[in-house]
C-alpha cells in the first residue's frame, strides 16, 4: 500500500489501517466525531449499517447515534444478564477507541490536541481509552444545543396505560432528563519538555484562547446552531460548519507545515473547515458514498479547485485537491 503525504486528501478505508500509512508526528491536531455507540462492534459502519438504524426510527430520517437500536440495550428488562451486556459493549468500544487511538497517537506532532465528540454517557471511556495510548487530557468541551427531546421511561404515561388513578401524580417523574449538549473530550499528546521548547519545534501546544472582542474563550460552546445543510449531503449527523470553524482555529496554531486529521471525515465538516482556514488536511472516511459529499462540499467552499480524483488500489481512493491559496 502507498504512504500518504500530508497534502488537502481524503482517503476512503478503516481508519485503522490508513492511519498506518501516515507519518509518524505529521499531524497538528486531530479533531473528529466519530460513531457514538458501541452497538456497531461486530458491524461494517456503512450505509447499510446506517439504513438499518435509520429504519428503526419511525417517522423520522434522524439517525441517533448514541442509542443502540438493535442491541438489546435500548429496552428490555433491566436484569443481571442486560447490565452485562451493557458493560460487555462499553469494553468493546473502549477497546476499538484504543485501536485507533493509538494510531492517531503516533501520527501526531508533540503538543497536537485531540478533539473527540461524544455523548454524555460515553465521553469517559473515550477520554480513558485515549490516556490509555499515551494522551494527557486536559479539558472537556461542552457543546450546547436547544434542540434535545426527552427520551426514557414515562411513569405516569405507563401507569395511565394500565388504569392506575395514581398516574397523575407521578407527571414530573421520568428515567432520563433531557439532553441538550454533546460533549468534546480534549486531549494533548505530551509536550517536549515545555510549551515554548514544543512551540519553537513543532508549532504546536498552544490554544487560541482569546476571542475577537477580546474575552478570554471558555470551554463552554454556545450559539453554533446549524444553517442547514446542503441538498446533496445525506449525512444524518452533520456538525455546524462554524463550530468546527471555531475548534480548528483555537487548536490549530497557522503555519505551513500545519495538519489537521479527522480520521471519521462523515460529511467533511473538518475538512471544510480546515481548507477554508488555508491549513492542509487529511481526511479518513469508510463510507464510500461520502466521498462525493466531501469534493462537492470542499468545491463549493471555495477553498480548493480541480478536484481529481484518483484510486491508489481496490481498497483506498485518494482525492488530491490543487490548493487556492
Amino acid at each position: 500500500m502507498n504512504s500518504y503525504s500530508a497534502s488537502g486528501q481524503v482517503l476512503l478505508g478503516d481508519c485503522r489501517e490508513i492511519l498506518r500509512e501516515i507519518g509518524s508526528s505529521s499531524i497538528s491536531a486531530c479533531i473528529t466525531d466519530p460513531p457514538y455507540n458501541y452497538e456497531f462492534i461486530g458491524h461494517k459502519w456503512n450505509h447499510d449499517e446506517i439504513e438499518r438504524r435509520k429504519s428503526r426510527v419511525q417517522n423520522s430520517s434522524t439517525l441517533v447515534k448514541h442509542i443502540p437500536y438493535g442491541s438489546g440495550l435500548a429496552g428490555g428488562i433491566r436484569n443481571e444478564n442486560w447490565y452485562r451486556k451493557n458493560r460487555s459493549n462499553i469494553l468493546e468500544y473502549a477497546n476499538w477507541i484504543r485501536e485507533w487511538g493509538s494510531e492517531v497517537f503516533r501520527v501526531c506532532k508533540p503538543g497536537a490536541y485531540v478533539a473527540v465528540f461524544n455523548s454524555t454517557r460515553t465521553i469517559a471511556q473515550v477520554q480513558v481509552a485515549l490516556e490509555d495510548v499515551g494522551f494527557y487530557a486536559r479539558d472537556i468541551l461542552v457543546f450546547r444545543k436547544h434542540s434535545g427531546i426527552p427520551k426514557g421511561f414515562n411513569l405516569a404515561n405507563k401507569l395511565g396505560k394500565l388504569g392506575d388513578s395514581s398516574a397523575p401524580q407521578w407527571f414530573e417523574w421520568h428515567s432520563a432528563l433531557r439532553n441538550e449538549w454533546e460533549a468534546i473530550v480534549l486531549l494533548q499528546k505530551p509536550l517536549i519538555n515545555n510549551y515554548l521548547q514544543t512551540f519553537q519545534e513543532y508549532n504546536t501546544g498552544l490554544m487560541c484562547a482569546i476571542n475577537p472582542d477580546g474575552s478570554f474563550q471558555s470551554n463552554f460552546l454556545e450559539g453554533y446552531a446549524s444553517r442547514g445543510t446542503d441538498s446533496f449531503n445525506t449525512h444524518t449527523t452533520v456538525k455546524p460548519l462554524p463550530l468546527m470553524l471555531k475548534l480548528v482555529q483555537m487548536l490549530v496554531m497557522p503555519g505551513e507545515d500545519s495538519v489537521v486529521l479527522d480520521p471519521f471525515a462523515g460529511s467533511g465538516t473538518t475538512l471544510v473547515a480546515a481548507a477554508s482556514l488555508g491549513l492542509q488536511f487529511i481526511g479518513i472516511e469508510i463510507e464510500p458514498s461520502y466521498i462525493d459529499i466531501i469534493k462537492q462540499r470542499l468545491v463549493d467552499s471555495r477553498a480548493f479547485e480541480n478536484v481529481v480524483t484518483s484510486t491508489t488500489d481496490e481498497e483506498v481512493e485518494q482525492i488530491e485537491l490543487c490548493q487556492l491559496f
